[in-house]
């Protein structure tokens, strides 16, 4: 190993801001991710007062929006679009991707392969301060004339192509964004096939970083449609092009010029074949994190782990051939949305597979309930009410009914929020002695996590029961018949999420009071097998003193024999 930087010390602006360390990048993307992820739950927590109380004036800082926002503190129409469509660009985009991938996949994939550092350090450096820029633009948008995007997080032409200055800031900003996971997914596919440790061959990966290696493929293959389709709709909105227009389209009851040629479908054809296969980006790493953390805490190996592997290679290819799935109402003709139903049905089985491997995976362990633990296991079955209820959508007879209604909000985020996030709050609790050398507070913690499965729960399950009832995720205003019987629900839904962010209020205190004053752990606090508890906490510059050979899988524990009933990874049998 070069040990040639540590003869010469890094000032400040090198070590901790251009870092090109995969340790200190990783920590920047976590912080700014999850900085974007509570300002993506404020901006939902502020639209569900007008959903809860339509045309009500927003109690206490109502009065400090201006008059394009609001009016006497009640929320106008525009601004409930804005809202809308930035929640969903912000968790997506600039939340749980970057917190996933760049945040927990640049720090733990490095020292779980046994690296010095990831492949392209430079490469990586340039990644976050790309996807930074990108965050900067998004939040600017609110800042320009008649606000940020208002066109929903799917930005569908040709209501997008007509839309005020905000959309043409969220384009720009979508280019650095994906930009920014293309320069990083390159890197995680490099140092994971090459930077590898002696002896780690790929079927003794943790689980957790064949999540990461299919994610990065996924981001490579998926992102860059994405990428030619927001240039297009740039081109369309700046440079008088017509891809998303057809002809005559009347804006304000004037005809609409440089029109007609373009097909808004084909917006929706490229954005769906980036954003389904961006479903399983966010969920594959939580996959990862989850599988980690029920091995170490049930004190077994995981089952069925090369199982596990091939279904999650599967569920990845197939990611590609399901997009058309969202689409069933653009009359593409029998013979095609049954292919994407058959397609739809298939990507299921892999998905199950896992979760039932991960069930499985708990029965018979001496399972030790700690916080990471709750966060993990809270995961599974809200993973699979996610995964269940999104079968009724994949068949047409099903989907037309329940198509853009509260139904789709429940199912989307059991997946991601119930979901993936409590799995990154899993990987949070259980990988922060690793960065600090500190351990969080048992206690604060749990307190975070029974407020927080509640209030999540009393979140999304009636949903299901507002868009069985036939009610828009797009309302501005419930006071429509169809919403009527159901509006208590909306009233109860508010108060959940309301409740849900004071719930993260143990959270904060834990990470900052643990940050300076948390309980000082060893290196391997957990007992854990996996190459990153090898070493100390936090690890030193090129992460090992000695480089790493790999003897073992990724999960011996409770082997026969053993003294202790953890085997690490390099560590010879007794």
């Amino acid at each position: 190993m070069n040990h040639a930087s540590h003869a010469h010390p890094l000032p400040f602006w090198r070590k901790y801001i251009f870092s090109m360390d995969h340790k200190v990048i990783g920590v920047q993307y976590a912080v700014t991710s999850l900085l974007f992820l509570f300002f993506g739950f404020g901006l939902i927590s502020l639209l569900r007062w007008q959903l809860a109380f339509p045309s009500q004036p927003v109690p206490f800082i109502g009065q400090f929006f201006n008059d394009t926002q609001m009016v006497g503190g009640i929320m106008l129409p525009e601004f409930y679009n804005q809202l809308g469509a930035m929640h969903g660009t912000i968790m997506v985009f600039l939340g749980v991707v970057p917190l996933a991938v760049g945040g927990f996949g640049n720090y733990l994939v490095p020292l779980q392969v046994g690296a010095p550092d990831m492949a392209f350090p430079k490469l990586n450096m340039m990644s976050y301060w790309v996807y930074f820029i990108g965050g900067i633009v998004m939040l600017c948008s609110f800042f320009v004339p008649a606000g940020a995007a208002q066109s929903g997080w799917t930005s569908y032409p040709p209501l997008s192509d007509v839309a005020p200055l905000g959309q043409t800031v969220w384009l720009i900003g979508m280019v650095f964004l994906i930009t920014s996971s293309l320069l990083g997914s390159v890197n995680f596919i490099v140092t994971i096939v090459q930077l590898r440790a002696q002896g780690l061959t790929f079927f003794k990966m943790p689980f957790f970083v064949w999540a990461q290696f299919v994610t990065s493929f996924l981001l490579l293959l998926a992102f860059p449609p994405l990428e030619a389709a927001s240039v297009m709709q740039l081109m369309d909105r700046l440079a008088g092009t017509s891809f998303f227009l057809p002809s005559g389209l009347v804006v304000g009851g004037q005809p609409l010029a440089h029109t007609g040629g373009g097909n808004p479908l084909l917006w929706q054809h490229l954005f769906w074949f980036l954003a389904h296969p961006e479903v399983y980006v966010l969920i594959l790493p939580a996959l990862g994190i989850v599988a980690e953390i029920i091995a170490n805490n049930t004190r077994k190996p995981i089952y069925g782990y090369k199982v596990m592997v091939f279904a999650t290679i599967f569920l990845g290819f197939m990611s590609f051939v399901v997009w058309a799935h969202h689409m069933f109402l653009t009359n593409m003709g029998t013979s095609m949305s049954s292919f994407f139903q058959i397609t739809t049905m298939i990507i299921s089985i892999p998905s199950v597979v896992i979760l039932t491997a991960l069930i499985l995976s708990l029965w018979g362990g001496s399972i030790r309930f700690n916080t990471p633990m709750l966060f993990a296991v809270a995961f599974l079955p809200m993973f699979g009410i996610g995964g269940l209820t999104g079968l009724p959508l994949g068949l047409t007879a099903s989907d037309i009914h329940l198509h853009d209604t509260y139904y789709v909000i429940g199912h989307f985020h059991y997946v991601v929020a119930p979901g993936t996030i409590f799995a990154l709050f899993a990987g949070i609790y259980f990988w922060f002695p690793k960065v600090t050398g500190r351990k969080l507070s048992e206690f604060l913690g749990k307190l975070h996590f029974w407020p927080s499965f509640i209030f999540i729960n009393g979140i999304f399950m009636p949903m299901f029961i507002l868009g069985l009832a036939g009610v828009s995720r797009r309302l501005y205003s419930p006071e429509y018949a169809h919403a009527q019987a159901v509006q208590p629900l909306n009233v109860f839904i508010s108060y959940c999420a309301w409740g849900l962010g004071l719930a993260q209020i143990p959270f904060i205190l834990n990470f900052v009071i643990s940050l300076f004053a948390g309980k000082k752990v060893d290196s391997n606090p957990w007992e854990s097998t996996t190459l990153e508890w090898q070493t100390t906490s936090p690890p030193p510059h090129e992460n090992f003193e000695h480089e790493p050979v790999v003897l073992h899988g990724p999960y011996e524990y409770s082997v026969p024999g053993q003294k202790k009933d953890f085997l690490p990874q390099n560590m010879r049998e007794n």
